[in-house]
């Protein structure tokens, strides 16, 4: 097994390196860098490369690899495992979804494969798309509610069989699997684009970031990223699976007027509900209805809004339309 190189970090078999994927000085002088760690095994194999703060209001994917890089022995590793703890830095240092140093291309999960020459998060994604799409076989994108939402234990993928394979490697409890991955603009679009699988998972939000909650859906990830290493035989163990997979297609329902945003308090996530279910009401001030947001199909609840006030055209509820199991 030779020694694994990415950005500054290089890692000889069967160790552990941190470094950076250097991007641009900022103008305080302040260099823009990417933080990587790569634990390089002693055996060949395939390298998982784990993304997280995609979008800088998204924390859980970081202490999910935090936890990773101390459990995961790189003396018993097949293969290799890269993990970038915080991708969009600005945007992570902001606490926002998008970079706020840059307008122009303010979404990093739009814009891959990023330019060379172009904004300053275009520049951000070219240099990690270069990286990524030489060194990876497969890629786990982290992505949650963020500030805005909570969303379940749900993923995003291509119709790919060995996309299909990497999401059901994921485990207990990730049985959705939706295919809204989006055709361009994000690292896995760049892993598609090469004919290697790529999935954006997603798990967590604003209403799910009491340190309880927090520890709990970073621990999920991180076992479900253990999981998949154990599915490809990168790790000792054995890999457990959900019974069943649901697949089908979101719906992003969003406020028809603005006000109080009251869903219904018997509402569960990944719970099958009939067409025209009531979801939640949207009041006045005053306490007067303005509108109702029901189910527009036959499906489930995987992600809800996290915040009562609500202005029209807002997310309010990520729906999965069924269409069986794989």
């Amino acid at each position: 097994m030779p020694s694994l190189t990415v950005g500054t970090a290089t890692a000889a078999p069967g160790t552990r390196a941190r470094g950076v994927i250097p991007v641009t000085n900022l103008p305080g002088g302040r260099p823009l860098d990417i933080p990587v760690i790569v634990l390089n095994g002693v055996e060949e194999g395939p390298c998982l490369w784990v993304d997280a703060v995609v979008h800088g209001d998204e924390p859980e994917g970081t202490l999910a690899c935090h936890w990773l890089a101390a459990e995961v022995d790189p003396a018993t590793l097949r293969g290799s495992l890269v993990l970038v703890p915080v991708l969009n830095v600005p945007a992570f240092e902001a606490a926002q979804r998008g970079n706020p140093l840059d307008t122009f291309s303010y979404d990093l999960n739009r814009i891959y494969p990023g330019r060379a020459d172009g904004y300053l998060t275009e520049r951000l994604a070219h240099a990690h798309s270069q990286w990524l799409r030489d060194v990876a076989s497969f890629e786990i994108s982290i992505h949650s509610g963020g500030a805005h939402s909570y969303l379940s234990e749900t993923i995003f993928t291509t119709t790919d069989p060995a996309a299909i394979e990497l999401a059901k490697a994921m485990g207990r409890g990730w049985s959705l699997i939706l295919k809204n991955i989006r055709p361009s603009g994000s690292p896995g679009a760049v892993m598609h684009e090469a004919g290697k699988p790529a999935l954006t998972v997603e798990l967590g939000g604003r209403s799910a970031t009491s340190p309880q909650d927090f520890h709990r859906c970073a621990r999920i990830l991180a076992d479900g990223v253990l999981n998949v290493l154990r599915h490809y035989q990168m790790i000792p163990g054995t890999p457990t699976y959900a019974k069943k997979w649901y697949t089908g297609f979101q719906h992003a329902l969003l406020a028809p007027a603005s006000g109080l945003f009251v869903a219904e308090p018997g509402l569960a996530f990944q719970q099958r509900m009939p067409q025209g279910a009531l979801l939640a009401r949207i009041v006045d001030v005053y306490g007067d209805l303005l509108a109702e947001l029901r189910t527009p199909v036959e499906g489930m609840i995987f992600g809800l809004r996290a915040l009562p006030t609500v202005q029209t055209g807002d997310w309010c509820c990520f729906y999965a339309q069924l269409e069986g199991e794989l």
